[in-house]
């Protein structure tokens, strides 16, 4: 063998090792200054998932306020979230990314400063040709990622029927939901469905609970049937508590008292760990927030909204002060970073927390998880009860024997309103 031909086998089997052990794109926090990262449609937060062909829409703060220059990068990923290294850019762009994000305005009328930036895709220089997993990431004047974000966008081409049932174990019937679902499609004929088609659960839009690597149970003709009792099966939770500052000078909706400093101080009553009471009911938006000044000379709220520090504090009993305990929601993608742990007080046996959070209306619930932010629904703060209202999707993932990437084939949605036993 020629020391050129050996040259050659060493870098192949390099670039074959590498691309194997492919890094998973795990989202990345935003650091202090940027807040209130969100994905848009039709002027709303939604969930990060987008039809193929709609236009997505994300804005976020720089609480710097100094008309920064930040970039975007999209990647697209395979279904377990690793980069799709057979594709080029030129596969799932047209256009180019790498661009500045151009659409920005500083906030007026409004304590604490402000610049708000705004990125929507398609634009003159990006359009997403392709169905899958995305990374969009956020990028500053050196090229260092700021944040990132996950999305997904899919097609319908096959039908996704889902029924939320109680769990059927003893131990989690009180508590759990259990998701009997099935894959039917006459446009599609699956090839080697057990190896192609795989499914992504989720429940109010997380990421950080979500269900993989779940296999059909059965199949029925070119119909897949999915009747699991434990592998399709999530913690309930409790309903998502939730303050209002949509005035953010008087201490309305679970706020129990507002100061004045640089910016307003709004200091919730304190919270009770709820794991141990029975359910009760009370209508939430499943983690979601709504930005609001009602303010009657208010012209935009994007820009004339303010930022307030808000004081949460939970009662819980001894046993969580092994437990990490998060603020988590839409408003702040569930992030389990030092900003949104709470720190525990052993002489008032509470957790304590302030946050630089928007005005307006936001949902929240606090998070158990482990030191490495693996989330403990089991042993969440408030408890599991089957009543609780959830939303769930499932996304349909499909790569035949000879294609390079991940299709999302799929979207099945259902409520726990109407669970069945």
């Amino acid at each position: 063998m020629t020391i050129a031909l050996r040259r050659f086998s060493i870098v192949a089997l390099l670039l074959t090792f590498f691309s194997g052990i492919a890094q998973v794109q795990q989202e990345v926090a935003p650091p202090y200054n940027i807040k209130t990262v969100s994905f848009l449609s039709n002027g709303e937060n939604v969930y990060p998932y987008f039809r193929q062909g709609e236009p997505i829409t994300l804005q976020f703060d720089d609480l710097f306020g100094n008309e920064a220059n930040y970039y975007y990068s999209i990647v697209h990923c395979n279904y377990d979230w690793t980069p799709s290294t057979q594709l080029s850019v030129n596969d799932y762009l047209d256009g180019f990314d790498g661009q500045r994000i151009q659409n920005y305005q500083n906030s007026f009328n409004t304590l604490q400063i402000y610049s708000h930036f705004v990125l929507s895709i398609p634009n003159q220089f990006t359009r997403l040709k392709l169905t899958g997993n995305y990374i969009l990431k956020v990028l500053n004047d050196d090229r260092e990622v700021v944040f990132t974000r996950r999305f997904i966008v899919y097609n319908e081409q096959v039908a996704v029927p889902v029924q939320v049932k109680r769990a059927r174990g003893l131990d989690e019937r009180d508590g759990a939901h259990n998701l009997d679902f099935s894959i039917k499609s006459e446009a599609v004929l699956f090839q080697s469905p057990l190896q192609n088609v795989k499914v992504l659960l989720t429940q109010n839009g997380r990421f950080d609970n979500a269900i993989y690597n779940v296999k059909p149970q059965y199949t029925i003709g070119n119909d897949l049937i999915y009747k699991y009792d434990k592998e399709t099966q999530f913690w309930a939770g409790n309903e998502y508590l939730y303050f209002d500052n949509k005035d953010i000078r008087n201490a309305v909706n679970n706020i129990a008292r507002i100061s004045a400093g640089e910016v307003y101080n709004t200091i919730l009553y304190t919270n009770e760990a709820r794991a141990s009471k029975p359910y009760t009911f009370f209508p939430d938006v499943n983690g979601n927030f709504l930005i609001k000044n009602i303010n009657l000379s208010v012209t935009d709220q994007s820009l004339e909204s303010d930022y307030a520090w808000v004081f949460f504090k939970l009662s819980a009993p001894a046993f969580y002060e092994n437990k990490n305990i998060y603020v988590g929601g839409l408003f702040n993608n569930y992030a389990k970073t030092d900003e949104y742990k709470m720190e525990y007080d052993p002489k008032t046996a509470t957790y304590e927390k302030a946050i630089m959070i928007k005005q307006g209306f936001t949902n929240f619930l606090y998070i158990t998880a482990d030191n490495k932010g693996v989330v403990d629904g089991k042993n969440a703060v408030d408890g599991n009860f089957y009543q609780t209202e959830d939303e769930y999707n499932i996304f349909v993932y499909y790569r035949e024997n000879n294609e390079r990437y991940d299709r999302v084939i799929g979207r099945g949605n259902a409520n726990s309103e109407n669970i069945i036993n």
